[in-house]
């Protein structure tokens, strides 16, 4: 039975909640530049000054207003989340779906990869390669597009596995269907759920892989974003300073991570027919 995944999505709670949560982020991000009070790059008032009507959350050290920090960091932690899980994705993609339809020993040399790949500790990979490259918006997107596309392909692969022996891709075989119109017209189509479900893991990876390494000083200066603000803020988590700079872009973290989890749950739900019962039992 087909099932429309966006209205699962808009009927499951969670899913809603989810939705809202990353249409605000959404906003913040692409509505920075008429939101943000002032320039998050420019001197307007003395160094950490308390929160106020002109300055919502203070000043940092250097007299930045933080509330603007906070709005231009919302735009580089999600551009670069979003755009790494987009191209992870469709490596992902690549690789899962040439493995489980080759097969043979174009199987086994792919898979023998994704298993190198996956014991290697992607966390501290990136720091390593990003401590001799400058991090910057586009190394840390190719850096993360690299590392985070392993644990999807073996999903992948394992899905197209499933649907090779289901009988309208071997009847399409059997009447003498090529290669690429079985992947593009019977294959693709049934892994669009995995995808997004894939995309959306991903991108809570990179958002919290980005914060981690910009918390631990591996970052573009000429960049705002979450994990900067909390690089600089903790040196003053002893002041006042942190309920209105540290705190606020911590929060900002949770909250993008909770959002795509909530996303991701009801996605699950959806796709797991065991769990879509159990749904609508409780619903009832």
């Amino acid at each position: 039975m087909h099932v429309n995944y966006w209205n699962e999505l808009k009927k499951d709670k969670f899913g809603r909640k989810g939705l809202y949560m990353v249409a605000a982020l959404g906003i913040a991000a692409v509505g920075a530049g008429w939101l943000a009070p002032h320039d998050p790059f420019a001197y307007v008032a003395p160094p950490l000054s308390a929160p106020s009507l002109t300055h919502p959350l203070g000043t940092n050290e250097v007299g930045q207003d933080i509330c603007s920090e906070l709005l231009y960091g919302a735009r580089t932690t999600l551009l670069i989340g979003t755009v790494a899980a987009l191209f992870s994705t469709l490596f992902s993609l690549l690789i899962g779906l040439t493995a489980g339809i080759f097969r043979g020993w174009v199987e086994r040399l792919l898979l023998r990869l994704v298993d190198v790949l996956l014991v290697i500790p992607v966390f501290l990979l990136a720091l390593l390669v990003a401590a001799y490259v400058q991090p910057g918006r586009l190394t840390l997107i190719v850096l993360f597009t690299v590392l985070l596309w392993p644990p999807g392909s073996r999903i992948i692969w394992s899905q197209v596995i499933s649907l090779r022996n289901q009988g309208h891709v071997a009847a399409a075989r059997h009447f003498g269907a090529g290669t690429g119109y079985l992947a593009f017209r019977h294959l693709v189509p049934e892994l669009y759920p995995l995808l997004v479900v894939n995309f959306i893991q991903v991108v809570r990876r990179a958002v919290f892989m980005e914060a981690g390494m910009a918390f631990i000083g591996v970052f573009d200066p000429a960049q705002k974003s979450w994990g900067i603000m909390l690089h600089y803020a903790r040196d003053f988590m002893f002041t006042d300073a942190w309920m209105w700079w540290l705190l606020p872009p911590a929060l900002a973290i949770s909250f993008t991570i909770i959002a795509f989890a909530l996303i991701g749950y009801a996605l699950e739900t959806a796709l797991d027919p065991r769990l879509r019962r159990q749904s609508y039992a409780g619903n009832k």
